[in-house]
This record gives structure tokens, C-alpha cells and sequence, in this order.
């Protein structure tokens, strides 16, 4: 289905090197202790210094060359997107590809592969799809296409720090419509099976593996340091109107004081530990907060684009503080 990239190493776009010199045609970005970054520049033969605590990553502008399946019941409908890494911005303390790669990639992996990139890329698309940040109706018309295109650009832009060089509409000729339909057909068949023997209650599936405390921290991980980059984010826009904006930069500021203070998931209090399904339900709410930080990213980059949707802000926003809540414990 994907593509592999024009140039160089098809297999990864970053990886970690604290010890290997990066590959030819990298960038290096070092990350300090609190996700401050840089992007050290090397001088002939001269060997890039590390500050103490300082972690080294690397990697390659691109170009790329993916596919994704904008819509999960269209697997025959695809779009082909050639992109490359943003080039750095003076304007900006820290590049948008540097916060994603040190917020949602350097705490849970040593890599970042091309495939595991464009699922990301596709997820977003699916998710601004389904919430209405964008719009790919059917028979679409050249205006509503060009529209589409500029809200793709401005959404990879905003949530990962990438421009887009072409974004065309492809066949995938390589789907298995059979399995398609035959998967469709076994979960119809499954849940009229559980509608008809209602009345004996199934047997209770295996408990899932406690991943809850890993889960919660990757994405307090990412409140933590995402939040103050997306009140940045608004702060630089024209809408809503100014007292709003205000407001809803205040209760941004109090939702990232929230996070900076979230309790361990591990304890409820001194010495007692916390039960494990209390531990999952915690979890769960920390990964809603984190669902509707991407939520904010994709409004942002809609109202960056064409100014329309402010006031969705303030149920994202809300959502955000509801879901903090519940996993401090304190939600009514």
C-alpha cells in the first residue's frame, strides 16, 4: 500500500544516536532533560558538543512518499501525499517536528519508521475527517478539493511539523474486497448472535494486560509538554475574540498546572496501592485528555486556515479539563 521514500533510507525517518554519527543527508536535533531542542549546526571536521543530560536524534528532511485510506469504509479510495520535514523556523522556539518527535516518539521508542509515520499521518486525517476540521465529500468539486488540500497542508503542518509537496487522490488496486465484505458479514453475523442469546450472559473475556501506568505516562508525557505549544499556538491567531481567546488561554494555563501536578497512577495514598482497575480507569481518562489535545491541534490548524470553527474550542477545552479531572479523581 505505502511507498517507499525518493531518497534515502526507505526503512526510518529519525532514530536516536547518542553514540553513532547521524547518516549523510541527516539533521541532528538535541533534546535536554526538559524538551528543550536544538539543531546544532557543524562546522567542517569539528565534532557537535553535548550538553550534559543533552539526548541526540536524527533525521532526514525527506522527501517521502506515502499512501494513506482517508476513510476506514473506503479502503479503495487512497491519497498519495509527498511531503518532507519542515525546515527550521526562526520564528518558532522550538520546530513543531521536534516537539513531536520528542513528545510522542523519544519516550516510548529508539525510532521512528516511515510506516509507523503514516499510520500516525492517517489516524489525524481520519480523526479531522470524522470532527469536521475537514471536509471530502463525495463528487468533490475543484473548490471544495482545493479547500481540502489547503486544510491537509495546514493540519500535517500544525500537528507534526511536515509540508506537504503534492497530495493526489489513487486507486488501490491491491484491495482484497472479498475480505472486505467477509469481514463486514462476520461482524454483522457476531452481533446478531449476541442480540438472539441476550438472555445467557457470555463468558467474561481473558483480562487484558495492565498497560494502564505506560499508557498514563505517555500521554501525561504529552500534555505536559504539548499544552503550553498549543496555547502558543492560539495566542498567535486572530480568533476568536480577544476576552475569549483570553479565557480559553487561562483555562489552558490551568489544564497544563493540572498535568504538572497529576498524581501517581500507582499510589492513592502513602503505601497503598492503587487497584488495578482503578489503575486502567485512570489510564483511560488520561489517554481521553490526550485524545482531545490532537482534537485541539486539528481545530487549531482549521482556524489558522480559514478562521471558521471557534467555537468548538470551548467544548475541546472543556473536554480536556473533564477528562483531567477524572483522572486526578476528583470528577463529580
Amino acid at each position: 500500500m505505502k511507498r517507499e521514500p525518493t531518497l534515502g533510507d526507505a526503512a526510518l525517518v529519525a532514530a536516536r544516536s547518542d553514540d553513532a554519527a547521524p547518516p549523510a543527508g541527516a539533521t541532528l536535533v538535541l533534546f535536554a532533560q526538559d524538551g528543550q531542542a536544538r539543531r546544532p549546526v557543524a562546522f567542517g571536521s569539528r565534532a557537535v558538543v553535548r550538553a550534559q543530560g543533552e539526548t541526540a536524534w536524527w533525521f532526514k528532511p525527506g522527501p517521502y512518499a506515502v499512501e494513506v485510506v482517508p476513510f476506514a469504509a473506503a479502503p479503495e479510495s487512497g491519497l498519495r501525499l509527498d511531503f518532507v520535514v519542515d525546515a527550521p523556523d526562526p520564528r518558532l522556539a522550538r520546530q513543531r517536528f521536534d516537539l513531536f518527535l520528542f513528545s510522542e516518539v523519544a519516550g516510548q521508542a529508539d525510532t521512528l519508521a516511515l510506516d509507523v509515520l503514516t499510520a500516525r499521518i492517517e489516524q489525524a486525517l481520519r480523526a479531522a475527517l470524522e470532527q469536521g476540521t475537514l471536509e471530502l465529500p463525495p463528487c468533490t468539486s475543484l473548490a471544495e478539493w482545493n479547500a481540502f488540500r489547503a486544510g491537509v497542508n495546514e493540519l500535517l503542518y500544525t500537528r507534526f511539523g511536515l509540508t506537504v509537496d503534492d497530495c493526489v487522490p489513487v486507486d488501490l488496486a491491491d484491495v482484497d474486497y472479498a475480505d472486505v465484505l467477509r469481514r463486514r458479514g462476520t461482524a454483522a453475523a457476531d452481533i446478531e448472535l449476541v442480540v438472539a442469546s441476550a438472555p445467557v450472559p457470555p463468558a467474561l473475556p481473558a483480562a487484558p494486560p495492565d498497560n494502564a501506568p505506560a499508557d498514563d505516562a505517555a500521554a501525561l508525557r504529552r500534555l505536559f509538554l504539548e499544552l503550553p505549544e498549543a496555547s502558543r499556538a492560539l495566542r498567535q491567531l486572530d480568533t476568536p475574540a480577544f476576552a475569549t481567546r483570553q479565557a480559553l488561554l487561562q483555562r489552558l494555563a490551568l489544564a497544563a498546572l493540572d498535568v504538572g501536578t497529576m498524581p501517581a497512577l500507582e499510589w492513592s495514598a502513602p503505601r497503598i496501592a492503587r487497584p488495578a482497575e482503578e489503575r486502567r480507569q485512570l489510564g483511560a481518562a488520561s489517554a481521553a485528555a490526550a485524545h482531545a489535545l490532537d482534537e485541539l491541534w486539528a481545530l487549531l490548524a482549521r482556524l489558522k486556515q480559514c478562521g471558521d470553527g471557534g467555537e468548538e474550542l470551548d467544548r475541546i477545552v472543556a473536554n480536556l479539563e473533564y477528562h483531567l479531572a477524572a483522572r486526578r479523581g476528583t470528577r463529580p
